[in-house]
């Protein structure tokens, strides 16, 4: 039983190695420019251990966007469950930690760049939908069970204000603050 413990262990840092590795190839260089030579000789594996848990560079791109999701969603929810009550506060609070994550260039990079143009549509909408976009609709769906915001379609809401956090991300550095402010303005005037 240890040797199977151990062996997992092993096989779990290896993958680990090679995520962290391609995230920053990714990251720096963008999809089109990193090779998994690099990669794998950044991870200080074998080429065999890459294939063997991704069957190839666009598998291991997907795993790298999945875990900058999961990263982006603990975020936000971190945020929204601040010492501030009020479901609206928490989809503000939650806004501003998506934005404020997304200053990373490497990150907008990934998931805002490059993502879109490698992955298949429906495969990067399955991601989000099991990251942020779920944090958003349960966000939306508290404010509206709590009667703080408009009775509105739910998942329209929430893929309407992802996509306004989306094009806030890309904002040059300078103009995020009009940014925030107009987000927090929107946000706001959902409520009842």
């Amino acid at each position: 039983m240890q040797e199977r413990r151990t062996q997992e262990a092993r096989r779990q840092a290896t993958r680990q190695a090679l995520l962290l590795a391609a995230r920053r190839h990714f990251a720096e260089r963008g999809y089109a420019e990193t090779n998994t030579p690099e990669v794998v000789a950044e991870a200080g594996v074998t080429r065999g251990a890459l294939y063997h848990h991704f069957a190839d560079k666009k598998a291991l791109f997907r795993a790298v966007v999945e875990a900058e999701h999961a990263r982006l969603a603990a975020a936000i929810t971190k945020a929204a469950d601040s010492d501030e009550p009020g479901p609206v506060r928490a989809l503000i609070d939650g806004g501003d930690a998506y934005l404020t994550a997304m200053e990373d260039a490497g990150r907008r990079r990934i998931l805002l760049i490059d993502a879109p143009a490698v992955l298949e549509r429906d495969v990067l909408d399955s991601i989000n939908a099991r990251y942020g976009l779920k944090t958003l609709i349960e966000g939306v769906g508290a404010a509206m069970s709590a009667g703080a915001i408009r009775d509105l379609p739910v998942e329209a809401l929430a893929q309407l204000l992802d996509s306004m956090f989306d094009r806030a991300a890309f904002a040059p550095p300078e103009q995020l603050a009009g940014y925030r402010k107009a987000i927090r303005a929107l946000i706001r005037g959902l409520k009842t």
